[in-house]
């Protein structure tokens, strides 16, 4: 399906957000995927605004560009909700560690209270837009519907901490999939599978999360989200993972998820750490 000039403008501000280190480098992602920058400065010269446009998509019988302001495109992609997701360079990092790295977050995100965990699904929101524009071709598409079921279950009402374990694992492993393509040579369809079950663990606990705090339409986001990446991991054509005898104690196989504080009690299912075998049809989720 064709994508419209908004959708596609949408797509590609949400990589360069999730992958930016700061305003420079954000304007510099949008301008190398060949979209059409604006920027909008303050009476002191600072910036405070962009809007994007495609090439080519033009109005007044082909007079000027149709532009959108990030505001426009969704109002998670203003500019000082892209800031909040700014997160500093680091190390090139193998897929073997970003794996890591997820499946820690996702125990963490399970028993984060309301404020940290909005922080939480919202950095595992970015790391989903980072995993659709690195997957590879075969699974590309898979990945990249569920990067946009999740949109909904990464944006969660009242207030978000912005500093917290799972939101920095979150946060590595999304820079830490920019060099993924080149990782994945080396690792094959297994590695891939090993990164899709990692972020299927994740999702699924963002599910429990957001059934914890009786955020209805969150918790159908996200597991939609969930059974598009099991989806994936069934046309990587590996077998999955040998898993260790015994767990690890950082990441224990079932976890339990914060209630919200309110009146009555709320039932939060538990959170299994491993993914159901892939099946050759679409997967299910739970």
């Amino acid at each position: 399906m064709t994508e419209s000039a908004r959708e596609s403008l949408q797509r590609t501000v949400r990589e360069a957000a999730a992958l930016a280190t700061d305003d420079a480098d954000f304007l510099t992602r949008l301008r190398d995927a060949g979209v059409r920058v604006r920027e909008h400065h303050d009476e002191n010269g600072a910036l405070d605004g962009y809007a994007v446009a495609l090439p080519g998509d033009r109005a007044d019988h082909g007079t000027r560009p149709v532009w959108f302001s990030g505001r426009t495109l969704a109002y998670d992609l203003s500019l000082p909700r892209i800031r909040e997701r700014f997160h500093p360079a680091i190390a090139p990092a193998d897929l073997a560690r970003a794996h890591t790295r997820i499946r820690e977050a996702a125990a963490l995100l399970a028993q984060a209270g309301r404020a940290e965990g909005a922080g939480d699904v919202a950095a595992l929101g970015d790391l989903l837009v980072a995993a659709a524009a690195t997957s590879p071709t075969s699974v590309r598409d898979q990945v990249r519907a569920a990067a946009a079921a999740f949109e909904q279950a990464s944006r969660t009402p009242g207030t978000r901490t912005l500093h917290g374990a799972a939101r920095a694992h979150f946060k590595a492993s999304a820079r830490a999939l920019e060099h993924a393509p080149r990782t994945a040579r080396g690792g094959g369809a297994p590695a891939v599978l090993t990164l899709l079950i990692a972020l299927v663990e994740a999702v699924e606990a963002a599910t429990a999360w957001h059934r914890a705090q009786q955020h209805d339409a969150q918790t159908r986001a996200a597991a939609q989200a969930a059974a598009l990446l099991r989806e994936a991991a069934t046309l990587t054509g590996a077998p999955p993972p040998t898993r260790p005898s015994r767990p690890s104690r950082s990441v224990p196989r079932t976890v339990r998820v914060t209630p919200a504080a309110g009146p009555g009690p709320v039932a939060a299912a538990p959170v299994t750490g491993v993914p159901p075998r892939p099946n050759p049809g679409p997967g299910r989720s739970r």
